[in-house]
């Protein structure tokens, strides 16, 4: 196994033990609940294999799904969103960038990630919430979980991206 598999490996694991023992229990407002694991998507070099990020992302969704009780619904979003990532990012750099840029504050800079990283937090809880909810019977509740876990997760984002500068 190569260095940067080991890291991937690594990364994967600290999010999802994370995601599954502390944020799942956090709920602002019965309608906020922060998606920390959607930042492991973010973190992949321009130039990584898109099958490996189809992969990692399905992965990463279905051991969230195992501990959540949310049967398929976040490997389908999270695989969803590492499909449409590379064509979100290529609309935020040049063209003349690097291969192996990876996206955070310090390259994009603030204004471009934090609309970068709110396009992917957005698109993932639109697509997890709808699916979770099946009907769009009590479509309040709904958009308040969308808004309200779209904004706690893309803050806590923020706060990561600047502390790993």
């Amino acid at each position: 196994m190569t260095i940067g598999v080991l890291k991937t490996l690594g990364t994967f694991l600290i999010f999802l033990l994370v995601q599954v023992l502390v944020l799942n229990h956090v709920h602002l407002f019965d309608s906020a609940t922060p998606l920390l694991y959607i930042y492991m998507v973010l973190l992949f070099p321009r130039n990584y294999p898109k099958w490996a990020l189809l992969v990692w992302a399905f992965a990463m969704g279905l051991g969230v799904d195992m501990f959540s009780n949310t049967p398929g619904v976040a490997a389908a979003s999270l695989t969803l969103v590492a499909r449409l990532r590379p064509y979100l990012l290529e609309l935020f750099i040049q063209r003349e960038s690097a291969d192996d840029l990876v996206p955070s504050m310090k390259v994009l800079g603030f204004s471009r990630y934090l609309f970068f990283a709110f396009l992917i937090i957005f698109i993932y809880c639109l697509t997890f919430f709808s699916l979770e909810a099946f009907s769009f019977f009590n479509w309040i509740q709904w958009a308040l979980c969308v808004g309200g876990s779209t904004l706690l997760t893309l803050l806590l984002v923020m706060v990561l991206d600047n502390l790993r500068r």
